[in-house]
């Protein structure tokens, strides 16, 4: 399970991989994560996702989008996000800690989830994915 920063001019891309679809799922989360929040590693408030797509790559820009949503919504930073896949069905549960200006301040505002490029492969390792993040 990883990720790493592109360049790119304007926006931010991740690149994310893992041996299992659930892994790439969970790394693109902690992803999103440390570019708002530069990471937490609370888990004093658990959340759910439940969400159904017709195809993987929606799957992972709604779970992300909904993501997004949560952290910014409820003002939590999730650590911990596990990921059950099941054909288009998706649940996740998201473990967390309130918003804490003085540790998670160190991020950038993530204004969307791009679907410019979205598109999960898989290859003889597993998975990847490069991820735009509007900010």
């Amino acid at each position: 399970m990883s990720f790493y920063e592109l360049e790119h001019t304007a926006d931010i891309i991740v690149h994310v991989s893992g041996e299992t679809l659930k892994e790439v799922f969970s790394s693109a989360g902690t992803a999103l994560m440390h570019i708002m929040y530069c990471g937490g590693t609370g888990t004093t408030i658990k959340k759910t996702i439940s969400l159904s797509e017709p195809d993987i790559d929606t799957l992972m820009h709604d779970f992300l989008s909904e993501l997004l949503f949560l952290s910014e919504c409820d003002n939590i930073v999730f650590s911990t996000i596990e990921v059950s896949i099941s054909g288009p069905n998706l649940e996740a549960t998201l473990l967390g800690e309130p918003f804490n200006s003085e540790r998670h301040a160190g991020g950038m505002e993530v204004k969307g989830i791009s679907y410019s490029g979205l598109h999960i492969v898989k290859d003889e390792n597993g998975y990847i994915l490069d991820i735009l993040f509007d900010v």
